[in-house]
Formats: structure tokens, sequence, C-alpha cells
């Protein structure tokens, strides 16, 4: 069984927005896509790079660097310069709390 986490209140990320946690040392993007959580590694597989700083437009990423796009809800890599799929977490709510498995 995961170890869940706290990362953040629910009324911290309202439908639509993006999120950047710290889940014990690893950092995460929590997406709000239709009242619908997810959470994925705030690394682009191409360089590196920040994911949550780029757009967020129709459940996917865009890398802000070379324009790379992931979707938030498996963490699959759509578009080069990425080819390789980012690492996705399970997520609950627990009351007011977002919890992710870590």
């Amino acid at each position: 069984m995961p170890d869940f986490v706290t990362v953040a209140k629910v009324d911290e990320l309202l439908p639509g927005s993006k999120l950047l946690v710290d889940a014990d040392g690893i950092l995460v993007g929590l997406f709000n896509i239709a009242g619908e959580i997810y959470a994925i590694e705030d690394v682009c597989t191409h360089d590196g790079g920040p994911l949550v700083d780029g757009d967020l437009e129709d459940g996917e990423i865009v890398c802000p660097r070379h324009g790379a796009r992931f979707c938030v809800r498996t963490g699959k890599a759509l578009t080069m310069p990425a080819f390789e799929d980012v690492d996705t977490f399970e997520v609950r709510i627990q009351g007011d709390e977002i919890q992710i498995a870590v």
C-alpha cells in the first residue's frame, strides 16, 4: 500500500488551475481539470526543465522551454522534442486535503 502525503488544501487548487508542491523532496505539479485533480512530476523528460511554469491547455501542460506537451491525466508525452512520459502520482482527497502517493 502506498504512502500518501498531504501536499495542499482543496481550496488552493481551483478548476483550471495548477500548483507546484513538494512531496517528500519530489517536485510535483497538481492540476485541477474540471474538478478532477491530477499529479505529475514537475520535470520535462526532454531536458529536465520545470513543467508547471508552462501553460495549461485542454488537459495538457506545455513545457515553457521547448514546447513539448504532456497529458496531465496520464503523463504521456504528446509532442516532440519529448518522447518519454513523465511520472504520475495517485491522488486522493481526505476532507479538505489533497494527498498524493509517493
